[in-house]
């Protein structure tokens, strides 16, 4: 439309990325150059801070700050254009918008987008285990370890290498995948195998022990293919077979007992983070750290959108590359904590403490989609809010009122006028519209 145009104003340009609940934050409308009672004007609210890459804070995709260029409608009551006697709509001007679109009844869903870390998660310490206290009968559940499945952080196992016996002679690398059965390390030249599961080893076990201990090893022989025993929870003449002849395949002493520290137990498969020992020395303190299997991601998601996500919520991981993968919340952490200003480096004030924050884990069911990467920042993008069989419109077909509130420059064969609306969610470069008047099909105006 030219200045010239008879009807004196214009639609412009919507960017969607932001109005919420129907209203317009922090907005004011600046107009200029009125004639014949319109012309254009600009809302403009304040945006929201984004937040470096890796930062904490929420980036609405669809909903939060936008700067919206739409018709400013003068006066309208006055000039007649909502009603004559009826109050109904009229025709204000005999020309056609420059383009027209239809309300449509339609889903909007609308996003938040924020930072997180895609990774292996935390690294956890195997340490060199303490010694056994003598082997003993009877029922003894033992302390019981934190596990995770493949893919999540663990809490470190204590059973390793009794402290200050042998020497370390073989060691994994960074990056290598054990899995149960295999070697962890090797101490004198026998293997230290990994067991799955979420008892730790913490006695020596021998014939006539019970406990939760007892039925994670015979499990895990079972599991390699030994057998001559009942798994449960009772160490028999046949589980002590069964570990004789596990024992020769490791090529250690075929004892028939075992102590803690002739294995590592974790809940699965896992991969080598880093190594502390040294081949040649004792075994002492941390011995090496390491990860599931499977990379995930991670994000300190602030206190304030903790009501978006619960385990099951379905997110989109968007990679360095532009590639998006999907990915659904496996974990959501009911502690909130927050880092002082100084540590994090945030956009705090000296002195003032970060926002608090709750750790979310995502698992990524395809991993092949993840191609080569490892770590790296991301954007995880999650629905947080759908509306379903609503009225909706492009943003830019918006009409700013002098007086407040919006309308539609509707189309018909009368011509055009001008139909109030209420505002819903804003998703997708549509807006949510209500208001009597309003139906799916009509025409509205709309800028090139």
């Amino acid at each position: 439309m030219t200045p010239g145009d008879d009807t004196g104003r214009q639609h412009g340009a919507a960017e969607d990325a932001g109005f919420e609940g129907g209203a317009v934050e922090s907005g004011a409308v600046e107009g200029g150059g009125f004639e014949d009672g319109a012309g254009t004007g600009t809302v403009a609210p304040e945006a929201p801070k984004r937040s470096r890459r890796g930062g904490r804070s929420a980036r609405a995709v669809g909903a939060g700050a936008a700067v919206v260029t739409v018709a400013c409608v003068v006066g309208i009551a006055a000039t007649g254009a909502f009603g004559g006697a009826g109050g109904e709509p009229e025709a204000t001007a005999p020309s056609a918008p420059p383009k027209t679109a239809k309300v449509e009844r339609t889903t909007l869903t609308r996003t938040e987008t924020v930072d997180g870390n895609l990774g292996y998660g935390t690294a956890t310490a195997v340490q060199a285990a303490a010694p056994a206290p003598p082997a003993t009968g009877g029922d003894s559940s033992g302390p019981a370890a934190g596990s995770a499945g493949s893919g999540s952080s663990q809490d470190g196992q204590g059973d390793g290498a009794a402290a200050g016996s042998g020497v370390v002679t073989w060691l994994p690398d960074p990056g290598d995948v054990v899995k149960r059965g295999a070697a962890v390390y090797s101490i004198d030249e026998a293997k230290v195998p990994l067991l799955y599961g979420s008892t730790p080893l913490y006695r020596t076990l021998d014939v006539g022990a019970e406990g939760k201990d007892v039925q994670m090893l015979e499990a895990n022989l079972a599991a390699l293919g030994h057998s001559g025993f009942t798994v449960d929870d009772t160490y028999t003449d046949g589980t002590a077979s069964a570990v004789e002849s596990w024992q020769e395949d490791l090529g250690r002493e075929q004892t028939g007992t075992v102590a803690t520290g002739d294995a590592v137990v974790a809940g699965g498969a896992r991969r080598i983070a880093d190594v502390q020992a040294v081949r040649g020395s004792a075994p002492s303190g941390s011995i090496l750290t390491w990860t599931g299997t499977e990379r995930i991601v991670t994000v300190d998601l602030e206190v304030q959108y903790e009501d978006l996500v619960d385990e099951g919520t379905e997110g989109t991981v968007e990679l360095p590359d532009g590639t998006t993968v999907a990915a659904e919340v496996t974990d959501v952490g009911t502690a909130a904590t927050a880092e002082p200003a100084d540590a994090g480096g945030g956009d705090a004030a000296p002195g003032t403490a970060a926002e608090a924050t709750l750790p979310v884990t995502l698992a990524v069911g395809k991993q092949k989609e993840l191609g080569r990467y490892e770590a790296a920042p991301v954007d995880v993008t999650v629905t947080a809010e759908t509306r379903e069989d609503v009225l909706a419109v492009p943003i830019n077909a918006l009409v700013a009122l002098q007086e407040g509130g919006y309308a539609l420059e509707t189309v018909g064969a009368k011509g055009i006028a001008y139909v109030p609306v209420e505002l819903g969610i804003f998703a997708g470069g549509m807006v949510e519209v209500s208001g009597k008047g309003v139906s799916a099909g009509m025409v509205v105006g709309v800028p090139k």
